[in-house]
């Protein structure tokens, strides 16, 4: 007998669970018959619905669970993909734009171009002399272009994160009943892991739609910024919001003129933390297709070349210091200039 019998039993339930005698008998509770042994309180199972399955059939297996979950999404899988298609179109129309853009440009145009950015963020000639010394190595080992279309993809969708962060956290802030609605999706998405993004991403599009991995790195890094955004403008002092309604200030002159310009820093921590997430998930994109250094860390794990990995990780190590150390200077000149 199975170990739960006595419950459907207990209760009268022995015929809705559709057999007479008790349910099917596991490999476990037959040995036990076969040597006269009663299996001890101290080897019981947890009731799951495999188990209680067991004592009754007419309980769900585990994999039935599954398995409805999976016809259903495929069931409306058509439907979604007809909504989303025509939505997320321009994102892989954007990300095609700027891969193109970073490949074509000429190595002699881009990097001087880069650089000027850089010292337009930073006003600081040592971060530039940094940075050049560490995109001329990655020219130096031939994965010039592969950082190229890393940082392609990065731009695109931490330029689109903050395009919906931003005025997500702001609408979070003006309303605590959509704070604590938000709330929840927010942890949702920073806690998934990040090869969960891709799963759903998969069935709904192609592989070779840059849309695929555009939602998946979106999803994933989009979180910092709309949460530093909501707590930047609630931290924002009462006292100056009390002196600028004192002024006859209008909310949208208060938005804009008192708020946003006082919690510009935790955006830009925001912005940072969204940029290095960009960066983390278009590596584990290469699975789907994404370009860039990612694609040499696949092929390092599948081939076992370990040189091809440690480089290419080296490769990301380097973008990762230099679009950190480019966005913290630029978030410190903003503090300098509200102190």
């Amino acid at each position: 007998m199975a170990t739960y019998d006595f419950i459907f039993d207990g209760l009268g339930l022995r015929g809705w669970c559709g057999d007479s005698g008790g349910g099917t008998m596991s490999m476990q509770d037959l040995l036990a018959k076969g040597s006269g042994e009663t299996p001890s309180v101290w080897e019981t199972p947890f009731p799951s619905l495999d188990n209680l399955h067991d004592a009754c059939p007419a309980i769900a297996q585990t994999r039935q669970l599954t398995t409805g979950l999976e016809n259903g999404f495929l069931g409306v899988k058509d439907s979604l993909k007809f909504v989303l298609d025509p939505i997320t179109q321009p994102l892989s129309w954007f990300l095609n734009g700027a891969l193109n853009l970073f490949q074509t440009v000429p190595w002699f145009i881009m990097i001087p171009a880069l650089l000027i950015v850089v010292f337009l963020a930073s006003r600081s000639s040592r971060l530039v002399v940094t940075v050049a010394t560490m995109i001329l190595f990655l020219a130096f080992i031939d994965h010039y272009d592969y950082a190229m279309q890393t940082l392609a993809i990065i731009f695109v969708c931490s330029v689109i994160c903050v395009l919906l962060g931003v005025p997500i956290g702001i609408a979070m802030s003006r309303s605590d009943r959509l704070q604590k609605s938000v709330i929840p999706i927010l942890d949702m998405l920073q806690t998934l892991p990040p090869f969960v993004y891709l799963i759903p991403l998969i069935f709904l599009f192609s592989v070779t739609e840059p849309k695929l991995y555009g939602i998946a790195i979106i999803l994933y890094a989009i979180v910092p910024v709309i949460r530093l955004t909501d707590l930047g403008i609630r931290l924002v002092d009462k006292d100056v919001i009390e002196a600028a309604d004192a002024f006859g200030m209008t909310d949208r002159q208060k938005l804009y003129g008192v708020q946003i310009p006082l919690a510009l820093p935790n955006i830009m921590a925001g912005v940072n933390q969204t940029i290095m997430m960009s960066l983390a998930m278009v590596v584990i994109a290469s699975l789907v297709s994404a370009p860039g250094l990612g694609v040499l860390v696949l092929r390092g794990i599948r081939n076992l070349e370990l040189g091809v990995g440690l480089v290419s990780g080296l490769g990301i190590v380097l973008l990762a210091i230099i679009l950190d150390r480019v966005t913290k200077a630029a978030l410190a000149r903003v503090n300098t200039a509200q102190q």
